[in-house]
């Protein structure tokens, strides 16, 4: 495997892990794209790519997280915070667009690259590999209309409620493995819920308290996404208006 032969063993992740897109792929397209990733490591604050960019291939993220956003005058929007073992950049091999987001690292990050010619290539080969690739854009499809009505639909607790259980599954694959830890802060939680930090807070001390979920520096710990799920599919309250930012924006994640 490829990160035996690295000595690394992170930078494999992305392609062993039970949640991997990776791992839904045919056997000899698995062996046939291990071959040609390549390892790519940034460090923390370095930037991957930025909106407009020319596509430059498909991405797994092996090890670190992501950070997805769009910088404006403005200031940063954060749409998403990205772990492992997300794919990504499938966008541009279907239409060959600039990239639509800028994204860096928040933390030091391993990722696999497949060059854009190089997946071209294997696709014209393997025309099967656009099957399993347009099941993981879908994927981000249906995140993007499920993040659409948090912003619009629901009120508080249920939008942080259904955002930490879509973090938690990452929506890469039909029936993903649920991690139980989520790195990220309660203000970026809130930037990309537009709730004030406040409001998180206090959704977030509520769900604690009612033992679905464990606060610790920069974690959130999932003790019940059962019930969790339920939590944020339960229509609720009408939404605090004080809290609800109209945005005209995708959350795709790259």
């Amino acid at each position: 495997m490829l990160h035996r032969e690295l000595g690394d063993p992170r930078v494999g992740r992305a392609l062993i892990a039970p949640g991997s897109w990776f791992q839904t792929l045919p056997a000899a397209l698995q062996a046939e794209l291990a071959c040609r990733a390549r390892p790519l490591f940034l460090e923390a604050g370095e930037r991957l790519c930025a909106r407009g960019d020319p596509p430059d291939g498909l991405y797994g993220l092996s090890d670190g997280i992501l950070r997805v956003g769009s910088t404006g005058d403005g200031g940063e929007a954060l749409l998403a915070m990205v772990q492992p073992p997300h794919w990504f950049g499938e966008l541009g091999l279907f239409d060959g667009s600039p990239r639509t987001h800028d994204v860096h690292a928040e933390t030091d990050v391993v990722l696999l690259h497949l060059p854009q010619t190089v997946m071209l290539a294997v696709l014209e080969r393997e025309p099967e590999g656009w099957r399993h690739l347009g099941r993981m854009l879908a994927g981000k499809m249906r995140s993007v209309f499920a993040s659409f009505e948090q912003m619009q639909m629901l009120p508080p607790r249920a939008r942080v409620a259904r955002r930490l259980v879509m973090m938690a599954a990452d929506h890469q694959v039909d029936r993903p493995t649920l991690r139980r830890e989520l790195l990220l802060s309660q203000e970026q939680l809130a930037r990309m819920l537009s709730l004030s930090r406040q409001t998180v807070n206090e959704v977030l001390a509520g769900l604690e308290a009612d033992g679905l979920i464990r606060r610790r520096r920069r974690v959130i710990e999932l003790l019940d996404p059962d019930r969790l799920h339920k939590d944020g599919a339960e229509p609720g309250d009408a939404p605090d208006e004080t809290d609800v930012e109209t945005v005209d924006k995708s959350v795709d994640k790259v």
